[in-house]
């Protein structure tokens, strides 16, 4: 790979601080600058990591001509509209789950980047988890046989974080359990059903109109004979974290850890056998090995909630760091690109649609399908 570096500006340090040191190390990157509303968290992490250039308006970063590309870490209903601003200020974009909270405002970043010609990289952190990875490998390779079902899940009390979670659709943040079956099976979804189910506290249903304690929907593939069932729920189920994924295969079948910390399960026939994850680091440049198992919030005093809940995104921050900086530098489209990130992003979205219409069966825009 070419030794030149993007220039990176990160956009939200909460979540985003992670990210921080991972760009740093890295061979192709230059971490350039860091922006955040409140001034006095700017200057903190910006004297912490030794970052001059520091913006506390997003749009005023937008003017720095020298800035390459964007990694968006804010709240969810900032997405879209920052992203947009990026592309059309000229700027490359990586942006946390979900890409967008509207079939529009998906469509508006595919044409933008349509458009413009420039990058735009959803960093969905399972999808480069050492879990998925394995997986992966295991398919590509040809041990799994044929696939022929993929479930996933993901549950989460979100009480305690921001206020903007209470009472939000639980299909509305699906990518976590979206993207590992569509990934896996190199496959778009065609259409969504979806049921909701149970009852969510009162009080947090009038925010988004939303009752459902939990959201269960099935995901038809394009031109294939597979499909999928993925779950959700926020509020009121209880239920350790988890995040996960299953495949049901004609030779093996991978069964996520049911709780957290113990060993996943292959089956071969009747015969399971418990299997420990190996990392994945040696995918990575030297650098920034090290980043799969551990980072900025590892440490006792100083962790976000999503590594509380979520084990670190099963070493996935460095393998996202290095798919975006790779793309750019080989001028090729990243994985997911902007299509596939609508594609998955609003499988979640009509999904919601579909559970509060009874489960009415509702297919994906074309702009999200190849």
């Amino acid at each position: 790979m070419e030794q030149r570096k993007i220039n990176i500006a990160i956009v939200g340090l909460g979540f985003g601080a992670e990210f921080i040191p991972i760009y740093q190390k890295h061979p192709n990157a230059n971490m350039y600058a860091i922006c955040q509303r409140d001034a006095e968290k700017l200057n903190n992490i910006g004297d912490a990591f030794g970052i001059a250039t520091r913006y506390t308006d997003f749009d005023e970063l937008l003017k720095d001509l020298d800035v390459d590309a964007v990694h968006i870490n804010t709240p969810i209903q900032n997405h879209a509209e920052q992203s947009l601003k990026a592309l059309r200020a000229g700027k490359h974009v990586a942006c946390t789950v979900p890409m967008a909270t509207s079939v529009e405002e998906c469509r508006q970043i595919v044409a933008a980047v349509q458009e413009t010609g420039l990058t735009y990289m959803m960093m969905e952190t399972v999808i480069y988890s050492r879990e998925f990875l394995f997986v992966k490998e295991l398919y590509e390779r040809g041990e799994l046989g044929k696939l022929q079902f993929l479930r996933a899940s993901h549950q989460q009390e979100m009480a305690g974080w921001p206020g903007y979670w209470e009472g939000l659709p639980p299909m509305h943040y699906a990518t976590h359990c979206v993207a590992p079956v569509l990934a896996l099976a190199k496959a778009d979804a065609e259409y969504v059903s979806c049921f909701g189910s149970g009852t969510i506290d009162a009080h947090l249903i009038p925010k988004y109109g939303s009752p459902f304690a939990i959201e269960s929907c099935h995901i038809k593939f394009k031109d294939s004979d597979l499909a999928a069932e993925v779950t959700r729920s926020l509020f009121n189920t209880a239920r350790q974290y988890r995040e996960s994924f299953d495949v049901y295969a004609s030779k093996k079948s991978f069964e996520w850890t049911l709780i957290e910390h113990e060993h996943s399960v292959i089956h071969t026939g009747e015969t399971p056998q418990k299997v420990a994850i190996p990392d994945y680091a040696h995918l990575l440049p030297e650098e920034i090995q090290h980043f799969t198992t551990g980072g900025v919030y590892d440490g006792e005093n100083n962790q976000h909630l999503s590594f509380i809940q979520g084990a670190g995104h099963g070493g996935s921050h460095p393998h996202l760091v290095h798919e975006f900086i790779s793309a750019l530098i080989e001028e090729r489209v990243p994985f997911p690109d902007a299509r596939q990130s609508a594609n998955i992003t609003c499988v979640g979205i009509l999904a919601h649609e579909s559970a509060m219409e009874g489960g009415h069966r509702i297919k994906l825009p074309d702009f999200t399908i190849s």
